[in-house]
């Protein structure tokens, strides 16, 4: 009796070895997988990336138009009036005898133009 049973064991364990292994799963293809990467990118591209592009060529565009006469704002706070446009700064009266430089990158905005007075 002990020699069937381990017959039948053994007959059992054959049989499972033998039997097929069953089909894994297929993989993803990679285009199914980059497609939320793709759409991701694209609308980084369009609410991100192009608006901040714009925005420095419009500043850029401000900064090389800028004239002695203009009154301009700069990035920290400074209200005056362009006294003289250097290469890469500009001579700016904030007060009667008072004139600074800055570099023209720290103007922020151009108020109004005033070729009169200049």
């Amino acid at each position: 009796m002990a020699g069937s049973i381990f017959y039948m064991t053994v007959f059992t364990f054959l049989t499972l070895a033998q039997a097929k292994a069953p089909a894994s799963a297929p993989s993803p293809d990679l285009f199914g997988m980059l497609v939320p990467f793709l759409c991701l990118g694209v609308i980084f591209y369009f609410l991100i990336i192009r608006p901040q592009k714009k925005k420095q060529t419009d500043h850029a565009k401000l900064v090389a138009a800028v004239k002695t006469g203009d009154e301009v704002i700069t990035a920290g706070g400074l209200h005056g009036r362009i006294a003289n446009v250097k290469e890469t700064s500009v001579i700016l009266k904030i007060a009667e005898n008072t004139k600074i430089e800055v570099e023209k990158g720290s103007i922020d905005r151009v108020k109004k133009a005033d070729t009169a007075t200049a």
